[in-house]
């Protein structure tokens, strides 16, 4: 089986054929820098571009970092406003001619983590943390999924990610273990709220986690996500195979 899978971020758009057996990516991704939030009209067009680029006709996956119910998009903290209350699943699928499956883009990582990556045949609970504009999160329980959106817990006086994303630590130069500072207090309420068994993390950043993991002191078992910064793709790709 295979699906194309559409991540969408803060600073670019990406999006790959994937087999959904294996995971794997069947082509190089198509990378589509956003240095300004676009508006729906604009990213429906990004999205266009991308399938147009693998010239795709299968089933389409998009993971958009917001509040997913049903098609319709809830909340764009880091993306443009205009997306608040808008029917994703009807703008894309419009844009490519065909159903595209809606999904946040933390839950669309933790999927890929789970079936393919760092939570391969783990049971217990789970915690998925994407770093990078800001703070994507999911859970999963014995493999069932549960979206969340602990980047906007309140903390430090404001949302966490504004304290604890990757962005953050480049916007005001600090060093690994500053940040790692403020990201392990953030992790230890999460744990205490939470418990998990094992925590995964995921974003651009998570390639470098050599270089701030070893300042954080976690109960659960840390593990950098094995797909780095393209299980937001492949999770997409999955998702589409069951709801496209």
């Amino acid at each position: 089986m295979e699906a194309l899978g559409i991540d969408i971020g803060g600073s670019a758009i990406k999006g790959a054929p994937v087999d959904t057996r294996t995971g794997r990516l069947l082509a190089k991704r198509h990378r589509i820098p956003t240095p300004e939030p676009l508006t729906p009209g604009q990213m429906a067009k990004a999205v266009k571009e991308i399938a147009a680029d693998f010239s795709w006709k299968g089933p389409i996956g998009v993971g958009f970092p917001g509040v997913i119910q049903g098609t319709h998009i809830r909340t764009s903290a880091n993306l443009h406003k205009a997306f608040i209350d808008c029917d994703g699943g009807k703008l894309f699928s419009k844009a490519v001619a065909r159903p595209v499956a809606l999904i946040n883009d933390a839950a669309a990582a933790g999927l890929a983590e789970m079936k393919f990556g760092a939570g391969r045949d783990f049971e217990g609970k789970v915690l998925l943390l994407t770093l990078g504009t800001g703070v994507g999160s999911a859970l999963f329980s014995r493999g069932v999924i549960f979206p969340a959106e602990l980047g906007h817990l309140p903390f430090k006086g404001r949302s966490a990610e504004k304290y604890v994303s990757a962005a953050v630590r480049e916007k005001k130069n600090l060093g690994w273990k500053e940040w790692s500072g403020r990201l392990d207090r953030y992790i230890r309420v999460l744990e205490t709220l939470l418990w998990p068994e094992l925590i995964i993390v995921g974003g651009g950043v998570s390639a470098k986690h050599r270089k701030f993991f070893p300042y954080l002191k976690t109960n659960a078992k840390l593990v950098p996500a094995e797909f780095f910064n393209e299980s937001g793709i492949v999770g997409a790709a999955l998702w589409a195979e069951e709801n496209a």
